[in-house]
């Protein structure tokens, strides 16, 4: 486009703009500008800039009841924007026709054009025109005796006009639903609603809009016995409808004036403007307010006693109704899935938003787990890797005087807890991913709860508290468990217990709370004599990170994770756990479990070198320190063992000779220890079927579906001593 042809461009956009904002007050100057549009437009064969100018030309002639011409004009818009494949434009034309065919009483058609106008509005977000368009709808509605939808249509409108802070279009809305709440005998609701239109008409200009809302208060008056500022607002809104050429609006303030000199007894003046009403509805063909016009004359000559001129009206009133009735009754049959179709495009488009919002949720939560899994994974090996070989190393150094074994006493200390911290932190990631499972087999509970309070026994006398255990004497040996997890909620517990008690003591209680043929329920609650939790803080320290201000200070330190991995371990169990605490008394955390009975299993060979002497091990390990370690701790059982450095040598080793056992890191360069394993386990060699356990500092290793099956085990870092000891004795 030339330069010259883009100045023209802007002048006619300049044009169409000043039509449309003055539109509400003064018609005919919009008109001229439209008009002035459109010749400029067609001058310049600009298709789109005389599609748009066609476009609002018949709105305004639609307006001001042109309706003929106005048809017109939408369709040669419309034939303008098929050529240029612009379907939004081909819905605003569709608009203009909608509004003639329901203004002359071809409801079942005007319904058909604003549902596909709705449907492209939607598409293009374009909350204007949705406003415009469901205000159309809600008249209908009215017309159709539906009230239910008609509300909904007019709230709908309000909704995407506020969306566009489009003060008119609201409105525009509250105007009809004014009237309905009128016809509800809501009088109260119906006059606010009313007043609200015109006080945003009085502030925006809309003088055409003002007359329909004059016209709504009007009818509240009548209602109301206002009668005298009822016929005011019928007055206004008659003379402002006359300046602007709005038909419709002026039908209908004629009809009810006529009502409301009925009502004040003016029955001479009644029929003058009745009859200005008939002759006015006859001309522009407005059924509606035809017939409406002829039952009020039809009571004008019953109160007069014409019996004759009274039975006239009735018959018109009668006839003209059942036909406007008839018609609009087959075609409303013939045409009904045009009534539920709003409704279906309405649960359609919720449907789609709500599908469109659970599959970028779902998209967002699978990155998530994605990037925890990744997350999991790279800090359980990069932080517990180096770890591993600081505990496994202050487990094997044997001191050699009181002050070296107090000094060994303290490293075991602050790497244990260093440890619990770490595994605090990584475990919730797990339990937060929804990768744990309870995995059950037979185990003494005696010996669980003696290890667990023995793991403790040294973090309460350091700080001068006593650690306790009552268990009931009637519980059975064994029961089907989940150690691990059992073990990680009483120890939780009990480690929080003791964090915030600084004297008396800390007491687990197990408590046998019924049995059946099968199980017992049983009751495990800790208990302690320290600062106690006020009532408002109960729900929120089992929330992630959370330590109430009210009782925490620097010296009790902790990750903040405690007693939300407890809350979701014991969900894991079906059970919740239940707090009762009194500040400076104390405090119980308690929770019920219900296990089954089982058998108590072999008892294992106490740990000595001779268990695994002379056996031989594949260490598959890329931490030259962890290696030595591991190589260390395997000596010291009489073990040989020989080193590979990742996981392709591991592979080569493995098809030169027979090893008793192989235990395989998985983060390795070359080749990582899922696949080493796997080539093992495939492949042709002399170890395809010796036990392999995965030793590793990912938490997250044995969650690998694919892989899982190849290893008879998984073991974490840093080395748990006695279960390495346990799984290598059970695999021979």
């Amino acid at each position: 486009m030339e330069a010259i042809g883009i100045a023209e461009n802007n002048t006619i956009n300049q044009l169409l703009d000043d039509a449309y904002t003055n539109r509400v007050h003064n018609l005919k100057y919009s008109i001229k500008l439209a008009t002035e549009a459109l010749q400029l437009s067609r001058r310049h064969n600009q298709k789109a800039l005389i599609g748009k100018s066609l476009n609002q030309l018949s709105l305004f002639y639609m307006i001001q009841g042109g309706y003929k011409r106005s048809v017109n004009m939408a369709k040669e818009s419309i034939r303008c924007f098929e050529e240029l494949h612009d379907d939004k434009g081909i819905a605003d034309a569709k608009y203009s026709i909608a509004g003639v065919y329901y203004k002359t009483d071809n409801y079942h058609l005007g319904l058909i054009c604003l549902f596909d106008c709705l449907k492209i509005y939607r598409k293009y977000n374009d909350w204007h025109n949705q406003a415009r368009t469901l205000k159309s709808l809600g008249t209908i509605y009215e017309y159709f005796g539906d009230p239910k939808n008609a509300v909904k249509s007019y709230e709908a409108a309000i909704d995407a006009a506020r969306r566009v802070k489009d003060l008119n279009l609201v409105s525009n809305a509250y105007n009809p639903l004014s009237g309905i709440y009128l016809k509800q005998g809501k009088i109260e609701k119906a006059l606010r609603v009313i007043q609200d239109s015109i006080a945003i008409k009085s502030k925006t200009g809309d003088i055409r809009g003002l007359a329909f809302a004059l016209y709504g208060r009007g009818k509240v008056y009548t209602v109301t016995g206002r009668l005298q500022e009822a016929e005011n607002d019928f007055k206004n809104a008659i003379d402002i409808h006359i300046n602007a050429g709005e038909k419709l609006g002026l039908g209908m303030a004629y009809q009810k004036m006529g009502q409301l000199y009925i009502a004040m007894g003016r029955l001479e003046k009644a029929k003058l403007i009745l009859q200005k009403g008939l002759d006015f509805s006859n001309k522009y063909n407005i059924a509606i307010i035809r017939f409406k016009c002829n039952y009020l004359l039809y009571q004008i000559s019953k109160m007069e006693g014409d019996t004759v001129k009274s039975l006239e009206y009735l018959e018109l009133y009668l006839g003209q109704k059942e036909a406007v009735i008839n018609t609009q009754t087959l075609k409303v049959i013939e045409n009904y899935e045009l009534i539920t179709k709003m409704e279906s495009m309405e649960k359609e488009a919720k449907l789609q938003k709500e599908r469109e919002a659970i599959q970028e949720k779902q998209k967002r939560a699978e990155q998530s787990a994605r990037m925890k899994q990744e997350f999991l994974s790279t800090m359980s090996h990069e932080i517990r890797t180096p770890l591993n070989a600081v505990t496994t190393i202050t487990s094997m150094i044997t001191a050699k005087s009181a002050y070296d074994e107090e000094l060994m006493d303290s490293l075991k200390s602050a790497s244990n807890n260093l440890l619990l911290v770490i595994n605090d932190i990584l475990d919730f990631t797990k339990l937060d991913s929804g990768k744990v499972e309870i995995e059950n087999r037979p185990r003494v509970l005696k010996e669980i709860l003696d290890r667990v309070i023995k793991t403790y026994n040294s973090l309460a006398h350091k700080k001068g508290i006593e650690l306790l255990l009552e268990a009931d004497t009637t519980l059975s040996g064994c029961y089907e468990l989940d150690e691990t997890k059992l073990s990680q909620i009483l120890g939780n517990l009990i480690s929080n217990a003791v964090k915030y008690t600084d004297e008396g003591n800390v007491t687990l209680h197990v408590q046998k709370l019924s049995a059946n043929e099968d199980t017992e329920t049983i009751r495990f609650a800790v208990t302690d004599t320290g600062t106690g939790i006020h009532e408002e803080h109960f729900e929120e320290i089992f929330e992630t990170f959370s330590q109430p201000k009210a009782i925490t200070t620097r010296k009790q330190g902790g990750s903040g994770l405690g007693l939300a991995i407890v809350k979701k371990l014991t969900g894991l169990y079906g059970s919740t756990v239940a707090v009762k605490s009194q500040i400076g008394v104390g405090s119980e955390f308690s929770f019920e479990l219900t296990l089954k009975r089982a058998i108590i299993p072999g008892r294992a060979v106490p740990m000595n070198a001779e268990g695994l002497k002379g056996k031989t091990v594949l260490l598959a390990e890329d931490n030259m320190i962890n290696a030595m370690v591991a190589r260390k701790l395997l000596a010291n059982w009489g073990m040989q063992s020989e080193h590979a450095v990742n996981g392709m040598e591991a592979v080569e080793k493995a098809s030169l000779r027979a090893f008793d056992f192989i235990l395989m890191d998985i983060h390795m360069p070359e080749m990582n220890g899922f696949d080493a394993t796997e080539q093992i386990r495939l492949n042709s060699n002399p170890n395809k079927n010796t036990p392999v356990f995965a030793l590793t500092a990912d938490i997250t290793a044995e969650s690998n579906e694919n892989y899982k099956n190849y290893f008879n085990g998984f073991l974490r870092k840093p080395i748990e001593i006695e279960r390495l000891y346990l799984a290598l004795l059970q695999a021979q």
